[in-house]
């Protein structure tokens, strides 16, 4: 009996409901998208530092139409020089603070294989590329590469802002590692 009554109510619904933009006009901005991304060998993760004098994981900002693992391996390019694909790329989860009136959303990504050696390059506000165990980190951490990296390893005795983590899915707990199979 209540399958049919439910029935009846189905067939009195339109088939689809539509949507629509409330305006023409782009939204204006009022957060900041970016994916930072851990490279992790038997050496340690890889961290640079900044003109700014903090120390950072290759990442920035998505450009319009790119893929979140499309962003990394395009920033790990452009900032060391090393190569990937995007298949070397397993995002981990979803970072959100505030940074004043900005909701930052840092997507933390754990690159799996990639090729070359880092070093500095030209016109990049990253350089001086190192690999750190992770009993040696250092001090000086931006904040966004010390929320992905607490996020990745949460035993990291790291001190940082608050932020919201949202893993993406199980099986890239942050129990999971990756290693250089490109050199």
């Amino acid at each position: 009996m209540q399958q049919l009554i439910h029935a009846r109510r189905l067939a009195d619904r339109p088939a689809r409901i539509s949507s629509r933009p409330r305006s023409t006009r782009p939204p204006a901005p009022h957060a900041a998208v970016g994916v930072g991304a851990v490279l992790f060998s038997d050496q340690g993760v890889l961290l640079g530092r900044h003109r700014r004098g903090t120390l950072e994981l290759p990442g920035g900002t998505v450009e319009p139409g790119e893929s979140f693992q499309e962003t990394a391996v395009r920033e790990l390019r452009e900032e060391t020089g090393l190569t990937a694909r995007p298949d070397d790329v397993t995002l981990l989860g979803t970072l959100a603070d505030h940074v004043g009136d900005v909701l930052r959303i840092t997507i933390a990504a754990l690159v799996h294989a990639w090729q070359g050696q880092p070093d500095t390059q030209p016109d990049e506000s990253v350089g001086d590329w190192a690999w750190y165990p992770l009993d040696q980190l250092p001090d000086g951490l931006f904040v966004c590469s010390a929320q992905i990296l607490t996020a990745w390893r949460p035993h990291l005795p790291i001190d940082h802002t608050p932020a919201h983590f949202t893993p993406f899915a199980s099986g890239t707990a942050p129990s999971s590692t990756a290693s250089n199979r490109g050199a």
